[in-house]
């Protein structure tokens, strides 16, 4: 059936490695892992543990886990895929390979609004600690440019003129080169993983094991919707593999990337988590957004506190760096399959970059950062991503079926439970999102088919092939 066509999988390994004016290769495996890291943590972190906390208790350490087992299972269902298929796209590509254009288109649609919403939503979070340290040197901003329409209550806000900035200047940076972004995230990610380590080191010191106690204040459901909640912070291992055809050697540093950068943010989470919970009791956090500088001030460490304030803002700039990136890519992928108008897929001759890719969405993000609150934007995110990777884990059991005889520099371990059991972890968790969000994910679904079978179906280049 036309809607379920599939690509060859033969034909796109070839071109990932002879198309002319494509894209530079030149990122390495020490890139990937920071890439990862730079987009994983971040507002989940810095923003998000507080909010977790108070649901889970200090059973938020379990939370994080379960994500983390959730995002473990899919990983490595991505990394097969990745090391395999090294082209742009993501699992829009995987599933074009395996379950046919629908569905590739499907989530493709999704992985817009995955990368696209998270973009703005972290850029709300980094407004909100970069008026902080403005607050802090003396500089206040007009009410009216602190935020987006009705963010705080009783506040007349209109719009949120710093995250506007934040995206428009990582657009600029994104739009030059992927050599230059990559240098830089790599410094930037040092910094903040020199700001986490900190913070574990002097924190260790005001533990208080009591503070633990009870473990589970609102039981195993508490956990379990603080896991729904924290899987944002997991969020951006994947956007490792929208770069696969900018690495030198993607079947081996594909893989290190992604598991790699998951391990390293796996550990850390857990490690904030309990220190955290353990020098302050888990109710302290309601209504605060500095969640790991509060527990520095709250142990009197408040030129530490500092610290983490900038590696917050310095975490959730490489967010926005690496989630603006994987969007550009997804849509590049898109575009030059003629699923979304070709001038989307058109490289800069300068920069070898998808240009004007870059910049639409880059405005488009910029602007729904500065004018959508954050409570609106965060579980749209996880409700688009909790299906990628249950397609991806899908695809890779499909694939193992149809295609045995495809080379696999990476083979996901523990086939078929380990694709299973990411399916059914991600599915667990998209049950614990609220109703409205089921609700708006819907509706951006149904458009996203209007815009398929008004446009996308009769401008398909293996459409055009086939026919």
């Amino acid at each position: 059936m036309s809607l379920f066509r599939t690509k060859n999988i033969d034909a796109m390994i070839a071109a990932a490695h002879t198309r002319p004016g494509g894209l530079k290769k030149v990122l390495g495996p020490l890139d990937l892992v920071f890439l990862g890291i730079g987009a994983i943590i971040g507002t989940g972190i810095f923003v998000l543990t507080g909010t977790g906390a108070l649901t889970a208790g200090p059973g938020l350490m379990l939370s994080f886990v379960i994500a983390a087992m959730a995002c473990g299972f899919a990983a490595l269902a991505y990394t097969e895929f990745s090391s395999m298929i090294p082209v742009s796209g993501s699992v829009y590509t995987y599933s074009y390979a395996t379950m046919g254009e629908l569905v590739a288109w499907i989530i493709g649609w999704d992985l817009v609004l995955e990368y696209g919403l998270a973009t703005s939503a972290v850029a709300v979070g980094w407004s909100g600690y970069f008026q902080s340290l403005l607050a802090g040197l003396g500089i206040t901003l007009p009410t009216l440019l602190t935020a987006a329409p009705g963010a705080v209550p009783g506040a007349e806000t209109l719009f949120n003129l710093p995250a506007f900035v934040i995206v428009i200047a990582i657009t600029t940076l994104l739009s030059l080169g992927v050599s230059g972004f990559a240098k830089l995230n790599n410094i930037m990610v040092t910094i903040k993983i020199s700001v986490v380590l900190l913070f574990i080191v002097v924190g260790a010191g005001y533990v208080k094991p009591a503070n633990w106690a009870p473990f589970t204040p609102f039981g195993m459901s508490g956990v379990f919707s603080a896991a729904a909640l924290v899987f944002f912070a997991f969020i951006g291992f994947d956007a490792v593999t929208s770069a696969a055809e900018e690495v030198r050697n993607p079947k081996r540093d594909l893989p290190i990337g992604i598991i790699g950068s998951l391990a390293v943010c796996t550990v850390l989470y857990v490690i904030v988590a309990a220190i955290m919970t353990g020098i302050v009791p888990y109710a302290r956090f309601a209504g605060v957004d500095h969640p790991v500088s509060l527990a520095l001030q709250y142990a009197g460490q408040n030129w530490v506190a500092g610290f983490i304030d900038l590696g917050a803002i310095i975490g959730m700039t490489t967010v926005i760096l690496v989630m603006a990136y994987g969007q550009s890519r997804v849509i590049f992928a898109m575009s030059r399959d003629g699923l979304l108008p070709a001038r989307l897929s058109s490289i800069h001759p300068r920069f070898a970059t998808p240009f004007f890719t870059t910049w639409a969405v880059g405005i488009v993000f910029a602007l729904i950062a500065a004018l959508v609150p954050l409570n609106v934007l965060a579980e749209l995110i996880n409700i688009g991503t909790l299906a990628a990777f249950s397609l991806i884990s899908l695809a890779v059991l499909i694939l193992r079926r149809t295609r045995p005889d495809l080379n696999r520099a990476f083979r996901c371990p523990g086939m078929p439970v380990v694709p299973l059991l990411a399916i059914a972890f991600c599915v667990f968790l998209m049950t614990q999102l609220a109703a409205i969000t089921w609700l708006a994910f819907g509706i951006w679904l149904l458009i996203g088919l209007v815009a398929y079978f008004a446009y996308a179906r009769r401008n398909s280049l293996l459409g055009k092939a086939a026919s």
